[in-house]
C-alpha cells in the first residue's frame, strides 16, 4: 500500500486530495493507495469570506468544513506534526488532547501547512493583538467586533464625528483594506478605524498595474470613514493601545495585523530545501525533493512565464494544491510529472454590499459588476456545494436586510475630518435587486 500524508487542513490539502482521488479512486478502493490528512485544526476555514463575516452579513459557521466531509476517503488525524524524518519517510505528530507523540510513515508527503502572521516581530502582538489565521481567529475577532459595535440598533444611531472605540488595522495590502471596510462598516459610525501601513501607497499589489482600482479603494475607505496613514509601521501593542513608528501612540480597543505571514516550519524539512523567507523551494512540477511536495503559503512557487514566486493567496493554493495533487497520483501510477503552467486569473476586494474592486485577466471592475463576479468566483471555489448553496441564500437575505435600513448613516470623514451622511444602501443596483 501506498500511503499518501497531506500536512494541514486549507486549500492545498483540500484540492490535492480531490485530485489523487479522482485519479486514483480505483486504487483507493482496492486499497492500494491510503490517504492521510494530518490537521491542527479539524475544519476548513475558507477567509474569502472573512470580511463579510466580520461585517455581519453571513454567520462565521459558513466559513467552516470540516477536513473529514470534504476528504471523505481519507483518514484525517487531529493534531500536530512536530517533525519529519526524511531519510525513513517518517513523521513524528502529537494527537489532540494527548501528550505522548506517534510515529507513521510515508511514501509522497504534501506540505499544505501554510502561514500565520509574524507576530513576534512587533513586541505584544501575540499577547494583544487580533490575528486571522490560526484555529478559532476569525469567531474570536468577529465577536470582538460584534461587541465592540453593539446592536444593530444602535449602529442606526449617528454619533459625534470622533467618538466611539478604535479599531487599527496594520497593513494596506488587499487583506488590509477589505478588513477595515469590514469593521467600519459593521460599527456604522460608531466604531473608528485606523489603517495603518508601512508604504507610501495602499495596495500595492495594484497601485502599480491598476492605479485606478487602488484609488478607488482609497476612496471607498474614505467613504466609510477609515482613517489611513501611510508611511508608519505598527512598533508595539499594548492592552488597550498601539504604538507606531512615528512615535504615535493610539488608544486602541483592537488591532488586527494584516501584515504578511511566514511559512510554518517543519524540523526535518530544512536543510537547504528552503529560501531566504522560510519557504520550500519547489520544481517546476512542485515537488521539493523525492516523494516531498509543496504548495501554498509554505512554499515558494515559480510563476511560470517569470519565473517570480507566485503570490500568497487563496487561488494561487487552490490552483497549485490541485496541481500537486495531480503529480502524486502520475507519480504513485508510474507516470511522468507535468510542470506548473497556470499563470494567474484575477484579485478583488469587498468594500461592503454592492461596491468591490476586482482584477480578472488584467480587466478593471468596479461596483457591483466587481461585487458579484467576486461573489461567484468565491462561492464555485467553496469545498462544500451545500455550504455555498447556503452562502448564497444567506447573502440574499442580506441584501434585502440592507435594502431595508434607514437610507443614511452618520460617520466621519478620514480625510476632511468632518462628518457627512453617507448611503447605508451602498449602491442603486443592489436596491433594485
Amino acid at each position: 500500500m501506498t500511503r499518501v500524508v497531506l500536512l494541514g487542513g486549507g486549500y492545498v490539502t483540500l484540492h490535492a486530495y480531490a485530485a489523487i482521488a479522482r485519479r486514483l479512486g480505483g486504487m483507493l478502493r482496492r486499497g492500494e493507495v491510503e490517504l492521510v490528512v494530518v490537521t491542527a485544526d479539524p475544519c476548513h476555514s475558507f477567509h474569502g469570506f472573512t470580511g463579510e463575516v466580520l461585517a455581519g452579513l453571513l454567520p462565521y459557521e459558513r466559513t467552516r468544513t470540516p477536513v473529514a466531509a470534504a476528504c471523505r476517503h481519507a483518514r484525517v488525524e487531529h493534531g500536530v506534526v512536530v517533525s519529519v524524518d526524511r531519510d525513513r519517510r517518517t513523521l513524528t505528530w502529537l494527537p489532540a488532547g494527548e501528550t505522548t507523540t506517534h510515529v507513521m510513515g510515508w511514501d509522497h508527503l504534501v506540505v499544505g501547512l501554510g502561514g500565520r502572521e509574524p507576530t513576534g516581530q512587533v513586541p505584544g502582538l501575540a499577547e494583544h493583538g487580533w490575528t486571522l489565521r490560526g484555529p478559532g481567529d476569525i469567531a474570536r475577532l468577529a465577536a470582538r467586533v460584534g461587541q465592540l459595535a453593539g446592536s444593530p440598533e444602535d449602529a442606526a444611531a449617528p454619533v459625534e464625528a470622533g467618538g466611539g472605540p478604535l479599531v487599527v488595522v496594520a497593513g494596506g495590502g488587499l487583506a488590509g483594506v477589505e478588513l477595515a471596510a469590514a469593521v467600519a462598516d459593521r460599527g456604522a459610525g460608531r466604531v473608528r478605524v485606523e489603517l495603518v501601513h508601512g508604504g507610501s501607497a495602499l495596495v500595492p499589489e495594484l497601485a502599480g498595474s491598476q492605479p485606478r482600482l487602488a484609488r478607488r479603494a482609497a476612496d471607498e475607505l474614505d467613504r466609510l470613514g477609515v482613517g489611513v496613514r501611510c508611511g508608519a509601521r505598527l512598533e508595539e501593542v499594548g492592552e488597550g493601545h498601539a504604538v507606531l513608528s512615528d512615535g504615535t501612540v493610539l488608544d486602541a480597543a483592537a488591532v488586527i495585523a494584516t501584515t504578511g505571514q511566514r511559512p510554518v516550519r517543519l524540523p526535518g524539512l530544512g536543510d537547504g530545501l528552503r529560501d531566504l523567507r522560510g519557504r520550500l523551494v519547489t520544481a517546476p512540477d512542485l515537488s521539493v525533493v523525492d516523494g516531498v511536495w509543496a504548495a501554498g503559503d509554505a512554499a515558494r512557487v515559480a510563476h511560470p512565464v517569470t519565473g517570480e514566486p507566485v503570490p500568497a493567496n487563496a487561488l494561487w493554493a487552490i490552483k497549485a494544491g490541485r496541481h500537486l495533487g495531480a503529480n502524486v497520483a502520475r507519480s504513485i501510477a508510474g507516470r511522468p510529472t507535468r510542470p506548473f503552467r497556470y499563470r494567474g486569473l484575477g484579485r478583488a476586494a469587498s468594500f461592503g454590499m454592492g461596491r468591490s474592486v476586482a482584477e480578472l485577466y488584467g480587466v478593471p471592475f468596479t461596483g457591483v459588476l466587481a461585487w458579484v463576479l467576486r461573489l461567484v468566483f468565491f462561492l464555485r471555489f467553496m469545498p462544500d456545494r451545500r455550504t455555498a448553496a447556503r452562502t448564497l441564500a444567506d447573502t440574499a437575505r442580506a441584501v434585502y436586510q440592507v435594502a431595508g435600513r434607514p437610507d443614511r448613516r452618520r460617520v466621519r470623514s478620514a480625510r476632511s475630518g468632518t462628518a457627512r451622511d453617507v448611503p447605508a444602501l451602498t449602491d442603486p443596483a443592489v436596491e433594485a435587486a
